[in-house]
């Protein structure tokens, strides 16, 4: 499991030109499901992302995760993260999850996060969907998590 973590100002999806998420200041999470990956794979990355010390201190320096700080989390399905691109100049697709059993662990990804951070500091986008995602970049600050 992949997660590309991004520390925001502001983020949020639209779907068919309607917004339906947002937050403030946060993290917005780009989430790639691989074959293989389980409830392990998904509590480990969530863990790692509520605690790693992205957002500044009193003294501007990067100690305070986002449990920490406060912020709110807006989780994003991205099958593409999976995509082997290690030959040619086409992805493919052979390394991520099925469809089906990638929205089990998003699905399940959303509901740990909100079991731990409260459902009103977490955002979705929609899994399947042509989304439009935008985000002010704080920093910029963004790290690719894995579990692997």
């Amino acid at each position: 499991m992949k997660g590309l973590v991004q520390r925001v100002l502001n983020a949020s999806v639209e779907v068919d030109g309607r917004e339906i998420s947002r937050v403030d200041t946060g993290i917005l999470v780009l989430l790639g499901v691989e074959r293989g990956d389980g409830q392990n794979e998904t509590k480990q990355l969530l863990r790692k992302i509520l605690t790693y010390r992205i957002f500044p201190d009193e003294a501007g320096r990067m100690n305070l995760s986002l449990l920490d700080a406060g912020g709110a989390l807006l989780v994003v399905p991205q099958f593409t993260l999976a995509a082997d691109t290690s030959s040619g100049t086409r992805p493919g697709f052979s390394c991520a999850a099925a469809p089906d059993l990638a929205e089990i662990q998003y699905a399940s990804f959303l509901d740990l996060a909100r079991a731990e951070l409260g459902a009103a500091r977490v955002r979705e986008g929609l899994f399947g969907a042509d989304m439009k995602v935008s985000l002010v970049n704080d920093g910029p600050v963004t790290f690719m998590l894995s579990t692997r």
